[in-house]
């Protein structure tokens, strides 16, 4: 099993940092702050200036849509279009989450589709959600893919196109499911690993060229890249942060790993930082949400 350690990639601290991607077209890198509402891009593989949109509102996620520099915020009432530093309400989702919830993870499918998560964002209710999905290019009719989720959290297609990978964080598994690229459907679910109790809990990922998946773990201080064929344990990259949200892959020939952490209720020295770290490993280019 190989080991990787994780480099601090920039100091700046985030309350709740999530939603990790790149664009290559643009060269540029984006995550959110959850809490805080805040969404960051930084081009040159994020070593440009750090730009910050701020929505006013607890985001979820924000997807790289088809036209290079244009986003897809899940916010906590809706779905709305960033384009030139500016947002626009695309789809309200108030009927779709109760007042307490809010979007969680999200991300394109291969076919443009977008799929997103709902969480509930107090400490007073049950963790409860669903997992949906939007066809923005077509009838942009909202529909639920997986029910009575708990934190709807990492998505991922397997190079096929054949299998869905979903992370729901208390369900304590990462679920594999048969995939229909035509409709958008998944079925067949099955477990494909559950994390070793007492280490953490799966949170965001992402899939690399070899069909295996790079699993974040809150609580775990840690990625682990684990294979889609069985579940089993391939690499563990140490993160020197608590909680560990998610990852992506960068960079021109996809080979490092961009990495959000939460440093919310924390006061380690890195928790809330972005880290990077290279591996053997080539990843996926990111599908893009298509608008019409």
């Amino acid at each position: 099993m190989k080991e990787y350690e994780a480099k601090v990639f920039s100091q700046e601290k985030y309350s709740l940092g999530e939603s990790p991607f790149y664009d290559h077209r643009t060269k540029t890198l984006s995550w959110v702050d959850i809490s805080e509402g805040k969404f960051y891009t930084a081009d040159n593989d994020g070593l440009g200036a750090i730009k910050k949109f701020n929505l006013g509102q607890a985001i979820g996620s924000v997807v790289p849509a088809e036209a290079p520099g244009s986003y897809v915020i899940a916010g906590t009432d809706g779905l709305y279009l960033l384009e030139k530093g500016s947002s626009r309400l695309i789809k309200n989702l108030t009927e779709y989450y109760e007042s307490y919830q809010r979007s969680n993870d999200a991300k394109a499918d291969p076919a443009g589709r977008l799929f997103f998560g709902s969480s509930v964002d107090d400490g007073i209710h049950e963790a409860s959600g669903n997992l949906f999905c939007v066809d923005l290019a077509g009838n942009k009719e909202i529909q639920i893919r997986e029910p009575n989720t708990k934190i709807s959290n990492g998505m991922a297609w397997s190079k096929d196109h054949k299998k869905f990978y979903f992370s729901d964080t208390l369900q304590y598994a990462i679920f594999e499911y048969d995939y229909d690229l035509a409709t958008g459907t998944i079925s067949n679910r099955k477990v494909l690993f559950k994390p070793e109790q007492g280490h953490g809990f799966t949170d965001g990922m992402c899939i690399d060229a070899d069909d295996n998946l790079w699993v974040a773990f809150w609580e775990g201080s840690r990625l682990e890249q684990r294979s889609t064929k069985d579940g089993s344990l391939l690499a563990t990259v140490k993160v020197n942060a608590q909680n560990v949200t998610s990852c992506c892959f960068f960079g021109d020939n996809l080979d490092s790993l961009f990495i959000t952490t939460s440093g919310r209720g924390l006061n380690g020295k890195y928790d809330g930082c972005l880290f990077t770290c290279k591996v053997d490993a080539v990843g996926t280019k990111c599908d893009f949400c298509k608008i019409r």
